[in-house]
């Protein structure tokens, strides 16, 4: 499965969850976990993650940033990054790749980007939207940072309300922006100052949407490049077309 959506909505949270939810080793792979300056190496590399997992199944394998490992190898110039991706594709799908009891997840901002070979099906076949939390998710994710706060006046609800579009790190730096404030006005008065609802309402302010220019390039694709309807789902979030 291939998770795409804007920065900071939580599929790297979904994937390790997943895990727990059917009790299976998770293996989360970075860039730095593959790529390496030696020719051969980074396809030698991800050839013992997969051993590992195959031989840890059953188990999660966790790819972020998907569209770095995966390019479309149309906009490759150099052959090094066309035999990894070629190694991925052949770890995913070969002859001699055995994954039973393995789901292989991955995670990606861009998957307009990602090599067409990787969604078909036995590879990346099943492709989820993951949008900005509603507004009962921002209520809960809310409730989540303020724990252990020093708050008054606090109402949850209420900034669930004043942060349409808003990602879970959007409503985090909402929380750092408010608690600088309580910081900086406790340091003027020489004592302790809560973060107050003022604060986090101003917050809310200033704090800006990080998914609105994300939606900018993926509407663009979803209707000028979605021959396949790879991307119905984001027009349908954008209220472009009908569910």
């Amino acid at each position: 499965m291939l998770l795409y959506g804007p920065p900071g909505c939580g599929k790297t949270l979904m994937a390790r969850a997943t895990a727990g939810e059917i009790n299976a080793a998770f293996f989360s792979v970075g860039l730095h976990q593959v790529l390496d300056m030696y020719i051969g190496e980074s396809e030698q590399k991800l050839h013992k993650i997969f051993e590992l997992a195959r031989k840890s199944a059953p188990a999660v394998l966790f790819f972020d940033e998907t569209d770095a490992l995966a390019a479309d190898r149309r906009d490759l110039r150099h052959s090094a990054g066309r035999n990894l991706i070629n190694q991925f594709l052949s770890e995913m799908d070969g002859a001699n790749s055995a994954n039973d009891g393995l789901l292989i997840l991955g995670a990606t901002n861009a998957p307009w980007h990602v090599d067409g070979a990787f969604l078909r099906p036995g590879r990346f076949d099943r492709i989820i939207f993951v949008p900005p939390p509603d507004t009962a998710a921002r209520e809960e994710i809310v409730k989540i940072h303020a724990k252990g706060k020093p708050l008054v006046d606090f109402d949850a609800a209420d900034i669930a309300k004043r942060s349409d579009g808003f990602s879970g790190a959007d409503l985090r730096a909402i929380f750092d922006q408010a608690t600088e404030a309580a910081l900086a006005e406790a340091m003027k008065k020489g004592s302790m100052i809560p973060i107050s609802g003022k604060m986090l309402a101003k917050a809310t302010k200033e704090v800006k949407p990080s998914t609105r220019k994300w939606f900018e390039s993926a509407k663009n694709h979803a209707l000028y490049a979605n021959q396949s309807g790879f991307y119905d789902d984001v027009l349908v979030y954008l209220g472009l077309k009908k569910q």
